[in-house]
Formats: C-alpha cells, sequence, structure tokens
C-alpha cells in the first residue's frame, strides 16, 4: 500500500502516520483534517508528506479515519463514496456499533474495517503522534466478515508490521466491554480531578501533597473533551450501566467506612489486588 491517506493527523492518526512510514520508506502519507493548523504541524514534523483532499481518495489505498466518533459517522460514507475499489478503509474510533451501522447498508461497506487500536495517551494533536505506540498493543476488529478478504489480508499485514495483537469481537459486545476498561476510568479520572479542583479552591495546599497516585489517576482528565464527549453520547447506554455499578461500589465503600467495618475494608482492597493478575497476564 503505497497511497495513505490519514484523515484526522492527531494522535493516533498521526502514530499511525509515522509507522506506516517506518516500515514502508516508499509511502506516500497525506493528510486531511478540517484544522488547518493540525495539517500544518503534521508537515512540519514530517509526519505526513502532503496535504490532501476528499477528491483525493481516488487514488488511495488505505484510508484512515481517525477522528472523533461523531464525525466518523458522517464522514464514512462520503469516504467510501470516494474511493475505488481497491481500498481499505479503517477507523480507530472507541465506539463500535454506531458507525457500523451507519454504512451497513452502503454499496462499498465490503471496503471498511471497524477498528479499535487499544492505544493512546492522554495529549492530542498532531505534537501527540509518537513511534511505536502500537507496539504489543490489542487492536479489536468487529464484523471483520463485512469486508472483502482480499482487504482483510491487506489490513492484517498492517497491523502485523506494526506489532499488533488482533482481537475480533461483534460492535455490541465492543462498546459494552470498552465502557468498564477505558470510558469509566475516563470519567472516574475527570470527576476526581474536578473534585480536587474545587476542593483547592479553600485548601491550596492539596497539590503541594499530591503524590505520584494522583497524577497516575488523573491522568486521563487531560485527555480532550471534544473527543470523548461523543464517546460517552453514542455508548450512553454501557456507560450508565458501568456508572450505576461504580457508583453502588463507592456507596458500599462509603458504608463500611462509617460503621468502622474496616476489616471489610480491608477484605475489599485484598479481593481487588486480583486486577494485577489480570494485567500482568496481558502484558
Amino acid at each position: 500500500m503505497k497511497n495513505i491517506y490519514i484523515i484526522g493527523v492527531g494522535l493516533i492518526g498521526g502514530s499511525l502516520a509515522l509507522d506506516i512510514k517506518s516500515n514502508n520508506p516508499e509511502a506516500k502519507i497525506s493528510g486531511i483534517d478540517s484544522n488547518e493548523a493540525h495539517l500544518d504541524e503534521a508537515l512540519s514534523l514530517q509526519i505526513i508528506d502532503l496535504k490532501a483532499d476528499y477528491d483525493d481518495l481516488n487514488t488511495a489505498d488505505l484510508v484512515v479515519l481517525a477522528v472523533p466518533v461523531d464525525k466518523a459517522i458522517a464522514i464514512l460514507p462520503k469516504v467510501l463514496d470516494l474511493v475505488s475499489d481497491h481500498t481499505l478503509v479503517i477507523d480507530v474510533g472507541s465506539t463500535k456499533l454506531p458507525i457500523c451501522k451507519a454504512v451497513a447498508q452502503h454499496d462499498k461497506r465490503r471496503n471498511f474495517l471497524a477498528t479499535h487500536p487499544i492505544a493512546g495517551t492522554e495529549f492530542s494533536g498532531p505534537k501527540a503522534a509518537v513511534h511505536g505506540l502500537f507496539q504489543k498493543k490489542t487492536n479489536i476488529i468487529c464484523e471483520v466478515e463485512q469486508t472483502t478478504f482480499k482487504l482483510q489480508e491487506k489490513a492484517l499485514q498492517l497491523f502485523s508490521n506494526l506489532g499488533m495483537r488482533i482481537r475480533y469481537m461483534n460492535p455490541k459486545a465492543h462498546d459494552k466491554h470498552i465502557a468498564y476498561v477505558s470510558h469509566l476510568s475516563h470519567i472516574s479520572s475527570f470527576m476526581l480531578g474536578k473534585t480536587v479542583i474545587e476542593k483547592e479552591k479553600n485548601e491550596r495546599d492539596i497539590f503541594d501533597m499530591a503524590g505520584s497516585g494522583f497524577e497516575s489517576t488523573v491522568r486521563l482528565a487531560k485527555s480532550s473533551p471534544a473527543m470523548w464527549t461523543p464517546i460517552f453520547e453514542q455508548n450512553k447506554a454501557n456507560v450508565i450501566e458501568t456508572l450505576d455499578e461504580y457508583i453502588n461500589n463507592l456507596k458500599q465503600f462509603k458504608a463500611f467506612m462509617e460503621a468502622d467495618d474496616f476489616s471489610e475494608i480491608y477484605s475489599e482492597m485484598k479481593n481487588t489486588n486480583h486486577i494485577k493478575d489480570i494485567l500482568n497476564g496481558i502484558n
């Protein structure tokens, strides 16, 4: 694949561009972005080789859609209208059911592969792009059977070159599970940050006392609201379900505190320590 088009040259799109170029120096990386400053920055950082327009997509071998999920639903049908029959189109969004539904009846549905690389940082924009972001990360692929086999092969080779592990899921299951392991984490981080900011108005020393634990817990609160608000909107039902369970656990913990039942608190934390075994098994 030599003609690569990245729509959205931020963290994920830019990092993909960098690694694709590293693996295939002959590839020409073209960028499309509604933010002209992002395109200029991506050019200066040598993330992309040139700017492009949607009308250029008829020459594409690969199109990567790396924009907020609400924008992706609007843009994807337009992209499929413009590409040739041999073009592979992938998205990298954190919700999968809405975008799969949006193109379910499209004449070129077979050109599209719904993917979600579980990789990223709290930063955004072209300057956030890094080499090796996807190495040893999981890439979830949804509705693979809807993509023509030849393009499946191209995609799998691309992901293999990036060093990614592949897992297949249906879009509904993906959105349910990702609400727990990703979306809830971001909400928790944002709300912890909010709680401390509001308290800091009266107790300025609180930030002087904040250590690495606080910093790591609120890291995700630096993430882009423009990206995460549409994700929460699209996955509303699953996110509310996870919040209900999380809030119930917080209430139970509070009740143990009020009852001076620290043996139960110890037990809760001890049982939850098992999470390290789960995470060690993933890495």
